[in-house]
């Protein structure tokens, strides 16, 4: 659970790449937490912005499926049978390895409450 480790994903300031891509398409609640919530529908291999609510530095990711509004996309590369942080907090545990980028939903993540 130590791996918070962000190291195939970049985190900048918001201006640094406001021209060359559009606005956020996720937001993640806290700097550690493995996955962030598309704001807007992402397509597969699109790179996309989000920005991570406890302080609007950004991240940019490139997805590896297509992901709905409202939906998961992992910042983190994860084992199977890893927790997953969201909030701060374990909310999940992996049921397949994951990428930076990849689709999260029930297919790789079963609830850490049951």
């Amino acid at each position: 659970m130590g791996n918070n480790s962000q190291s195939s994903t970049a985190v900048k300031s918001r201006k640094d790449e406001s021209k060359s891509l559009s606005t956020h398409k996720f937001l993640i609640h806290q700097k550690g937490d493995h996955v962030g919530v598309a704001t807007s529908q992402i397509l597969e291999g699109e790179k996309v912005i989000g920005v991570f609510m406890d302080d609007n530095t950004e991240i940019q990711v490139v997805s590896h499926g297509d992901i709905p509004l409202g939906h998961k996309i992992s910042l983190v590369q994860r084992k199977e049978g890893e927790p997953v942080l969201k909030y701060g907090v374990p909310v999940g545990i992996t049921t397949s390895n994951w990428v930076v980028g990849d689709y999260v939903h029930t297919h790789n993540i079963k609830t850490a409450r049951w």
